[in-house]
């Protein structure tokens, strides 16, 4: 029988990972032994038995097999959290296509200790008659200051010494009086990420009766199937109460809530509702963050303190030793894909790490990703709906502005007649507008405001890209022509890229309504620490009149006052070059104009596009999932994309553009040589969207096969062609699926 060999890291923390240690696995432990098992090994001279963790397995040694070691014993009680944690890192890397110690590196939290900050808190340690009495000595014998700092205890049992030194004015002697007459203590704590003072902790809101028949469903799918449930509810309809008391039943058994949500943005308002429903219990975990702050924040999580998690992508790594429940708000936004390696899909990572721990998975949206909504159709996913909005609130009145009508009547501004019109109607009722600039995608194209046509690859069905050599370039198939100064289709020389942005955008609104408040939000504006929050706040609290942004303002934002919605260009995401821009853009569109009339007054939308007959434009109009999703889906299986198909992505960059060419066409000609008797297509290479950042050359090959495991075994082939040949070494390979 062929001996087997474990690899086994001695220290999980960030520091050390860069290494492991080889170790034979003895007979009796063959059956045993699993990557992520806790087992004990002999290390360094003197043979001390330590414990290590086993990140990977293999028939072959590195080493002279005669000097490797052999694992000594499993350590009892070996399932921990990092044990988990450990098999999803190794279920990520052969999903996604990463080293071990990269996949590691991902799902590990940071062991490192920060300097934590603390601070002082000053309390009522005496009697309240024993207090009062010192009160009134106070004021006979006119010690002022004894006397601001006993009142403001008698008040509230505890404050900050902030407090005291700054609006009290309580020198140092003072306190250290009182504190030797034994009235008040003195103690010094880690400084925590404090609930905000004036949110309180309010009893649970009922629901309505439709959000009841999604819990009780959810309740009965987790008894039965347990299957991931997909929450499909229209914009205002309430999916966080339904969370919430998902949460609250997870809770009960005794177990933790991991909450993630799309971007920091969103962090804010959504971390203040959790907060007034389950106060101190929950956590909040975000890139913004200090390292003392995350590493306070996990140090809340490891001794007990917090059993609910709120963040972005990474805070689904958050080690719960007893997770419940995974819950994906807005499961369909791209920022819960991975750019770094690997390029995991926080989705299906989440549904991963669900059944390992055997958690409940929450999804939800109000404009579902067509891969969800396809493992529905499917019965991978259970789906729910709630087809209404929450209390009194109804769906915006929806209406489309033609541009190409409004250069036809003379009308070059930015803004349509009817936005202008509906802006100053709602200026003057006193209520609040929205104006989103649709950004997201933008990548050059080509279209003409006299008809709306764009110029697109003929072989890819994507938009080609300007580039500055004055070519337009598919980024899939590497198709390119020279650029036109005038339209093929009508011959109008207004043909051309859209510049406009947020800035160009204010600039208009306060030209247009002298006097206005307006609010800017985007990269520019939000990049000092709490920039979000300050944005939002002040917009909640009626500081401003209209706020323009792009897409991190139309992302689960609730503003009661909001009564009007203009999307400035929706095409600038509807022809990006990605196959899956007519999914993104009406998710951009429904996901902004449900901002709209989430209160008590009516909301209206305006959408300003050059494609009004689009379906993705019309579906969006009517807040219709279904139509949309009909069309998508059809397209996709015509097409071979995923979900209907699977799509290996191929990324490469250099520093060199003729080397990485040569590379590529190398991986190009090696898949064609592999290929054969396989059902699959080859496209590319070509340049990335962007096709150099930081002096690297970039492109990619796509792969597509109806089986997504016929592509895992072609990556395989070719991660081994890529290692056993030299001239990889200074390119850089990725790779993706169905990006």
């Amino acid at each position: 029988m062929n001996e087997r060999y474990a690899d086994v890291v001695v220290d999980i923390s960030h520091e050390k990972l860069d290494r492991s240690f080889q170790y034979r696995i003895p007979l009796e432990l063959e059956e045993k032994v699993c990557v992520g098992s806790r087992v004990w090994i002999p290390f360094g001279n003197g043979n001390r038995l330590i414990e290590g963790y086993v990140i990977g397995l293999g028939s072959s040694p590195k080493y002279e097999p005669a000097k490797l070691k052999n694992i000594q014993g499993l350590v009892e009680g070996g399932i921990t959290v990092e044990t988990k944690l450990i098999a999803l890192a190794a279920w990520m890397r052969e999903t996604y296509g990463s080293t071990m110690i990269q996949a590691l590196k991902t799902v590990l939290p940071v062991k490192e200790k920060k300097r934590i900050k603390t601070v002082r808190r000053i309390s009522l340690c005496a009697e309240r008659g024993q207090a009062e009495e010192a009160l009134e000595e106070s004021r006979r014998r006119h010690f002022a200051a004894k006397e601001r700092l006993l009142e403001r205890l008698l008040e509230t049992p505890e404050i900050d010494s902030r407090e005291a030194s700054g609006e009290l004015k309580i020198p140092a002697a003072t306190l250290k009086s009182l504190c030797r007459q034994g009235l008040i203590r003195i103690e010094e704590r880690p400084e925590e990420m404090e609930v905000p003072a004036e949110i309180q902790t309010e009893p649970p809101v009922p629901l309505t009766e439709m959000q009841q028949a999604a819990v009780s469903g959810i309740l009965r799918e987790w008894a039965e199937a347990d299957r991931p449930s997909l929450l499909y509810g229209v914009t205002g309809s309430g999916k966080t109460l339904v969370y919430m008391e998902l949460i609250q039943k997870t809770l009960e058994e005794g177990r933790q809530a991991i909450v993630l949500i799309p971007e920091i943005a969103l962090t804010w308002q959504t971390v203040r509702r959790f907060y007034r429903r389950f106060g101190k219990r929950v956590a909040v975990l975000h890139s913004r963050m200090t390292p003392a702050q995350r590493y306070e924040q996990l140090e809340r999580v490891r001794s007990q303190k917090a059993d609910i998690v709120v963040g972005p992508r990474s805070a689904l790594f958050t080690p719960f030793p007893r997770l419940g429940l995974i819950v994906v708000d807005e499961e369909h936004e791209n920022s819960y894909k991975s750019e770094g390696t690997p390029r995991y899909h926080a989705r299906e990572t989440a549904v991963e790490r669900g059944r390992l721990e055997g958690a409940h998975v929450i999804l939800g949206s109000a404009t579902p990703s067509v891969d969800a909504y396809y493992a529905c159709e499917t019965g991978e996913y259970a789906l729910f709906t709630l087809k209404q909005r929450y209390g009194e609130a109804v769906l915006p009145r929806v209406c489309t502005a033609d541009m190409r009508e409004e250069l036809k009547a003379g009308n070059r501004s930015i803004f349509s007649r009817k936005l202008q019109e509906a802006l100053e109607e709602r200026l003057r009722a006193g209520e609040q507008a929205m104006l989103f600039l649709n950004r997201r995608g933008f990548a050059g194209f080509i279209t003409c405001r006299s008809c709306g046509h764009v110029i697109q690859c003929p072989h890819c069905d994507v938009s080609l890209t300007y580039h500055s050599s004055g070519r337009l370039i598919c980024h899939y198939c590497g198709y390119s022509t020279e650029a036109v100064s005038r339209c093929p289709a009508c011959g109008s020389p207004y043909i051309g890229g859209f510049r406009a942005g947020t800035q160009q955008i204010e600039q208009t609104v306060r030209r247009l309504f002298p006097g206005v408040r307006t609010l800017r939000m985007d990269a520019d504006t939000t990049r000092e620490k709490e920039g979000y929050e300050k944005i939002l706040k002040a917009f909640l609290e009626g500081k401003a009149d209209v706020l323009i942004g792009t897409q991190m303002i139309v992302k689960g934002h609730d503003f009661p006052r909001v009564t009007l919605v203009g999307v400035v260009m929706a095409d600038l995401s509807l022809f990006a070059s990605d196959y899956r821009a007519p999914e993104r853009t009406y998710q951009l569109l429904v996901q902004a104009v449900g901002r709209a009339g989430r209160g008590k007054l009516p909301g209206e939308a305006v959408i300003q596009t050059y494609h009004p007959e689009h379906y993705s434009i019309r579906a969006a109009l009517n807040q219709n999932y279904e139509e949309f999703y009909r069309e998508e889906i059809g397209f996709r299986r015509m097409m071979g994309y995923p979900p209907a198909s699977s799509l290996l992505a191929v990324h490469g960059a250099c520093d060199s553009e003729e080397q990485l060419e040569r590379a590529m066409e190398y991986i190009r000609k090696y898949l064609i040589r592999i290929r054969r008797g396989r059902q699959m297509q080859l496209i590319g290479p070509a340049p990335e969207s962007i096709s150099r950042i930081q002096d690297l050359y970039r492109q990619v090959i796509y792969v597509k096969s109806p089986e997504k495991q016929e592509l895992f075994r072609i990556r395989d082939q070719l991660e081994q062609y890529v290692e056993i040949n030299s001239g990889f070494k200074t390119v850089y390979i990725q790779y993706d699926f169905n990006a």
